[in-house]
């Protein structure tokens, strides 16, 4: 069995292992990292030989990190990271280049059916019936998107919302709520089937499936790093948010919203908490505009967006895609049922 791990700015883990009677066999790890004495790498198939075969990356992690010389210097791998390739090897996990991916980036769609074209391209993936999907989102009007979970009226400021023509809608993922103006934010979805983040925690499969995006604000001069558990930060504050949902069908929905120039003063007259979240820091007056990506690379968002996609097809594979007849019709079936009623909007009033 073979299994690889891309550490989210780190280096390549590779395990190729043998399963005999409920335990691994024959490991054999690999990459190019750095680790240091030689012999480190020796001892780590030792630790992991024997093992039961179903322990999760986190419990061959620690059994590799207790185990190794003390003065074992690991660079660009974890122990941790060495756990998830083993998991990967045993569950037979799918890599990015295994798959044939498509993008979608279409005219812009109202935020109600963005929120079922994601339900329904995460259900068509893992029906088998879409390849893995990269959507670029482009809005047609301003939204505040809020998580599965949230509550409505503790989230938004329904009088604020309406008096600034936004749309309040709920998506189908957990995590926070996203203010939204076209043209200042962008947003992306990833559609994939639950191989590729198998022998993955949810927490671990955030940063991997958001890897590549890192590289591309690296290749736009932006040094960026993934904070648990699903924000991407640099030096100069948040760039973005992300969300995800895996879906009974066998697919994997991950969706990112990153601001490129927003609106702050407006955000925080629509958005509750986020009045709550710098009433302590003295600064509500004095923010006008929430802007990273404008400010950090000094392009357009179209360029943006042109570089991200290029950087992904350059990585892994991107062909032209779209979203056909069939898809439509069931998504505006979806807004219709779902995501544009009281009854989902203010599932959690």
């Amino acid at each position: 069995m073979h299994g690889e791990y891309k550490v989210p700015g780190g280096k390549l883990v590779v395990a190729d292992v043998d399963v005999v009677d409920g335990l691994l066999r024959d490991p054999r790890i690999s990459g190019d990292f750095f680790l240091e004495p030689d012999e480190a790498l020796e001892r780590m198939n030792h630790i992991l030989d024997g093992l039961p075969a179903g322990l999760d990356a986190k419990a061959i992690g620690a059994r590799v990190e207790a185990g190794l010389p003390r003065h074992t210097v690991m660079l660009g791998i974890t122990a941790e990271a060495v756990g998830i390739a083993v998991r990967r090897a045993v569950t037979r996990a799918s890599d990015w280049r295994d798959h044939d991916w498509r993008l979608i980036h279409e005219p812009p769609q109202e935020p109600a059916l963005h929120m079922a074209l994601d339900q329904v391209l995460a259900e068509e993936v893992g029906a088998g019936r879409r390849p893995p999907t990269l959507r670029v989102w482009e809005w047609a009007s301003p939204a505040v998107v809020i998580g599965s979970f949230q509550s409505l009226r503790n989230e938004v400021d329904a009088e604020a919302a309406e008096r600034h023509g936004v749309n309040v809608v709920r998506r189908i993922s957990g995590g926070g709520a996203m203010f939204i103006e076209p043209g200042n934010t962008i947003t992306y979805s990833l559609y994939a089937p639950e191989t590729l983040v198998a022998g993955m925690s949810f927490a671990e499969s955030y940063a991997f499936l958001d890897d590549w995006v890192l590289g591309a604000l690296g290749e736009l001069g932006i040094r960026a790093w993934y904070q648990p558990l699903n924000d991407i930060t640099s030096d100069q504050g948040k760039i973005a948010g992300a969300a995800q949902k895996r879906l009974a069908a066998g697919a994997v929905l991950h969706h990112v919203t990153m601001a490129y120039d927003i609106d702050a003063e407006k955000m925080l007259q629509v958005l509750r908490i986020g009045r709550e979240k710098i009433s302590d820091k003295g600064i509500a007056s004095a923010v006008k505009r929430v802007d990273p990506l404008r400010r950090q690379t000094g392009l357009a968002r179209e360029d943006i967006i042109d570089r991200m996609i290029k950087h992904f097809r350059a990585r892994y594979g991107l062909a032209e895609g779209h979203v056909t007849e069939d898809e439509l019709r069931l998504a505006h079936k979806y807004v219709g049922d779902k995501f544009d009623t009281p009854e989902w909007t203010a599932r959690v009033p």
